[in-house]
């Protein structure tokens, strides 16, 4: 479990810094600056605790998955940023002046793209369960 949890932590600070940088671009950024807080990493890291979620809810349509994943994301990043605002002070991220914003840690603008996160997650848990086996079966 820990080394998805590395592997899901990694991959989200990589996906945050693309995420970034390509909206630096939009705001006419030429050198694509993107930026991410090592808080995060613990954050995306707890991407491992959808993958029994992922397990259970296979068989139903894409759309459904994609809004369980929602919710449960923006559960994850309402209860994080509020400990975060609690410990810290302050909270990596600032939707107070979005549009939908709940707290100022979510904002409801942003569902299609936690729907996307969790189907691209799926990808990628099967990719990894996929190396898994491959190595279990060689090592046998």
């Amino acid at each position: 479990m820990w080394k998805k949890f590395i592997i899901y932590g990694l991959l989200g600070l990589l996906g945050e810094v693309f995420w970034n940088g390509f909206g630096a671009m939009l705001k006419g950024d030429i050198l694509l600056r993107g930026s991410t807080c090592i808080w995060m990493f613990p954050i995306y890291g707890l991407t491992v605790f959808l993958e029994p979620v992922h397990n259970r809810i296979r068989h139903l349509p894409l759309i459904v998955r994609g809004g369980i994943y929602m919710v449960l994301i923006f559960a994850v990043e309402l209860i994080s940023g509020l400990l975060l605002r609690l410990v810290l002070g302050e909270c990596p991220w600032n939707y107070v002046n979005k549009t939908l914003s709940i707290c100022g840690i979510i904002t409801l603008a942003y569902a299609p793209v936690w729907i996307a996160y969790g189907i691209v997650f799926e990808k990628i848990h099967d990719v990894i369960v996929g190396i898994e086996n491959k190595i279990n079966r060689n090592t046998n």
